[in-house]
This record gives structure tokens, C-alpha cells and sequence, in this order.
């Protein structure tokens, strides 16, 4: 009787890591070469709680060599504003995770996860971007 309560409750806890691992149909979620692409969706009108999510698509441009593209709710039907996908999957959403409120710590940390390369490295005059070309 005890070892199918550990079954059940690790069943329980795989089931919720599933859950937790979102993706959907984000439009231009790739490049054409098929890198993933970073998408902020915005509330509409303008400015309605997704300033600072924007804010945060500026600073992870400065240090990160990856596409990027900002959409407003209108042109994401069904998707949840304020969002953060990378690819189709789901960094932060309105409802969801963090409550659509993105930080830079959280985005760099599944860019770093994701292999993305800084625009600067060591050795690198910080003021000028330098030339990565390499992508994951």
C-alpha cells in the first residue's frame, strides 16, 4: 500500500512538470532558418502594463545576438498579454508564470540555457559590440 502512495505522488509531481512546460503557436515563433525567435506581446492600446516587458526586449538586445520581435495582442489571437515566448514556449504570461512580468534575469537565463551569445565577451571593448557571428 505505501509504495503505490509513492507511485501516485511521483505521478502527481511528473504530471505537474508537464503541466508547467507550456508551449503554443506563436506567429513568427522561427526565422527562416529555423532559429527561435524571441516574442514580447504587448496589451493593447499601448503601454497598458507591458512597458516594462519592453524595457526588457531593449536591455536583452543590447547583450544578446537574438532575434527579437515585440507584437501587440491584436496580432496574437488567443495568446495571453503581456507575454514572453521564446520559440512557441512560454517564458512569462499574464496568468501564468510571474504574471506576465518578464525581468531580464529570466530571459537571460533561457537565452544562457539556450547557448545565445552575448555581443560582448572578455577581452572585448565594452562600448562597441563585438563581431559574434556564431549562433546555437
Amino acid at each position: 500500500m505505501r509504495s503505490i502512495g509513492f507511485t501516485l505522488l511521483g505521478a502527481l509531481f511528473s504530471l505537474s512538470a508537464i503541466a508547467a512546460d507550456v508551449s503554443m503557436a506563436v506567429p513568427g515563433a522561427q526565422t527562416a532558418a529555423g532559429q527561435k525567435v524571441l516574442t514580447f506581446i504587448a496589451k493593447d492600446p499601448p503601454g497598458q502594463r507591458c512597458n516594462g516587458n519592453l524595457q526588457v526586449a531593449a536591455e536583452v538586445a543590447n547583450t544578446y545576438r537574438v532575434p527579437i520581435q515585440l507584437l501587440p495582442s491584436s496580432l496574437a489571437q488567443g495568446l495571453p498579454a503581456p507575454a514572453v515566448f521564446y520559440g512557441n514556449h512560454l517564458i512569462v504570461a499574464d496568468g501564468k508564470e510571474h504574471n506576465g512580468a518578464a525581468s531580464y534575469q529570466i530571459v537571460a537565463d533561457v537565452l544562457d540555457l539556450e547557448g545565445w551569445p552575448s555581443r560582448t565577451s572578455p577581452g572585448c571593448c565594452s562600448r562597441t559590440p563585438c563581431a559574434v557571428t556564431s549562433t546555437p
